[in-house]
């Protein structure tokens, strides 16, 4: 059954190229942002893992962690790093998850039960939807999936707008609206009534009775 939005992230334990990690022990209060890959040492990935390199700055100012998941394994990948490294200038200072027996790929509804239990002679075609990124909240709940073909990039500024907008909506009762960017108006959620919404949003627009709109209102403070 297909991984959906709000179920907990199945946790799991692997090697990575900085070592055993538990999933979910790994993630402990932060965002996480997952993302996939069919094979090493694949064209469109080796940029895709340099672009991630280049924003992980912005990912931890977001206080959210990247990894990502390849299935080959941890010596292939600390191979790869290299050639990832040469191509963007970005050196990968992430860990990457090695899945050579396909079990997390599976676990993630990426690949079918009945793939095999070895990534050894299977080409990028065959685990080609193992392309997708899972962005995970630190209540281990699934908050976005995206799935990609594997002749189209993907574009993480993107995913950083989507953590912008879901940290932005946990905090506040907001929704953000189509192709908004951070400190764009925002729409006021129906579980706000116009009563309350007065108090809170001074000042909103009612475009319709059912769309609300004020500006972006302040991110809080982290407790503590």
């Amino acid at each position: 059954m297909s991984l959906r939005i709000n179920e907990v992230a199945p946790d799991f334990t692997a090697e990575t190229t900085q070592g055993t990690i538990r999933f979910h022990e790994w993630i402990g209060d932060n965002w996480a942002v997952l993302f996939s890959h069919p094979k090493d040492f694949t064209p469109v990935c080796t940029t895709e893992l340099g672009a991630v390199a280049g924003l992980e700055t912005e990912f931890a100012n977001r206080g959210a962690k990247v990894i990502g998941l390849s299935v080959d394994s941890v010596s292939s990948h600390t191979r790869w790093s290299q050639d990832i490294q040469d191509v963007s200038g970005n050196k990968v200072n992430y860990p990457l998850i090695g899945d050579p027996e396909l079990k997390i790929a599976k676990l993630y509804d990426m690949l079918p039960a009945d793939a095999g239990d070895s990534s050894e002679g299977r080409t990028p075609a065959l685990n080609a939807p193992v392309r997708t990124v899972f962005v995970i909240g630190p209540d281990k709940r699934i908050k976005l999936t995206l799935a990609y073909p594997m002749t189209t990039g993907r574009n993480f500024d993107e995913i950083i707008r989507v953590l912008d907008s879901l940290q932005l909506t946990a905090q506040h009762k907001v929704a953000t609206p189509a192709n908004w960017q951070q400190g764009g108006d925002v729409i006021i959620t129906g579980a706000v009534s116009d009563e309350e919404a007065k108090s809170v949003f001074p000042g909103y627009t009612t475009v319709k009775p059912y769309l609300r709109t004020t500006a972006q209102p302040a991110k809080k403070a982290a407790a503590g």
